[in-house]
């Protein structure tokens, strides 16, 4: 396995059969290691699986959340190694960005809503980065995970509206024994905030159970659930939304995703959960 650091090498490197990037900002844990899986058996025996390093500061709007952003180079390499990855590539801030750009990548539609709403300017550094991997690399797939199912809608949009030749893979949600999705911010958690974390999965099952009632009624009951169940949390949003537009619905008549985003003392957590209509 090897590391690259430059942007010239990378896209210089020969590749061989089907290219398949799994991008990620490292903190690597068991959802990075399905989602490398999923990229190496796409991949197959001949082709090749790279998987991206790096902690895109133009995707925070935060400067302490991009500070406290953990890096863990050592572990993740050796994750890789475990699964058999055929390049790591993981170039510095100076590599991606010169200082000079005045070109960025904008997302109208699927980013009016969930945290699209609430981080703003994060989607925008999203699509930027995105946009520089898939032009450096030259992926045949990439595999992003349903955890950030907004982003997944939205890179699937970005794909088709400049063209880009390549075909975007959701990888399920991996979670632990009671339901929370596994994330790098996880580990911030205390001991009572993970212990009540396990309620945004609670509520998301619950709020699946009954799809034939108004949305309203099923925010509602979800947001009575975490609110019961983790009172040490702060919702910053539980909303019902189609999958393919994003935009909030009011009855199920169409495949939706029930989406929350919680604080748990200063971490925030993103969850969701599909609902088909009956």
């Amino acid at each position: 396995m090897r590391v690259i650091e430059t942007v010239n090498e990378m896209a210089r490197w020969p590749m061989t059969g089907d290219v398949v990037l799994v991008p990620t900002m490292g903190a690597l844990h068991e959802g990075h290691r399905e989602l490398i899986r999923t990229g190496k058996t796409l991949a197959k025996e001949e082709g090749t699986l790279i998987v991206s390093i790096y902690v895109n500061p133009t995707q925070f709007n935060d400067a302490e959340d991009l500070k406290s952003y953990p890096k863990t180079f050592e572990q993740d390499y050796e994750l890789c190694r475990e699964e058999d990855v055929d390049l790591i590539f993981y170039p510095s801030d100076s590599e991606m960005y010169s200082g000079r750009e005045s070109v960025s990548v904008t997302e109208k539609k699927l980013t009016q809503h969930l945290c699209g709403a609430t981080r703003q300017g994060h989607f925008d550094g999203v699509c930027s980065v995105v946009t520089k991997l898939f032009n450096i690399i030259k992926p045949t797939t990439a595999v992003f995970g349903k955890k950030d199912y907004q982003q997944l809608a939205i890179i699937k949009q970005l794909v088709s509206d400049l063209n880009f030749s390549i075909e975007i893979i959701g990888a399920e949600i991996v979670r632990e024994q009671d339901g929370l999705a596994i994330s790098s911010r996880n580990r911030f958690l205390s001991t009572e905030e993970r212990k009540q974390s396990s309620a945004i999965h609670e509520a998301l099952v619950a709020m699946t159970l009954n799809p034939e009632k108004q949305c309203s009624e099923l925010i509602t009951l979800g947001k009575s659930i975490i609110e019961s169940e983790a009172p040490l949390s702060r919702i910053d949003y539980l909303e019902i939304v189609d999958r393919q537009t994003m935009e909030p619905i009011q009855t199920i008549d169409r495949p939706a995703l029930a989406a929350v985003a919680i604080f748990l003392g200063n971490t925030r957590l993103i969850d969701n959960i599909e609902i088909n209509s009956l």
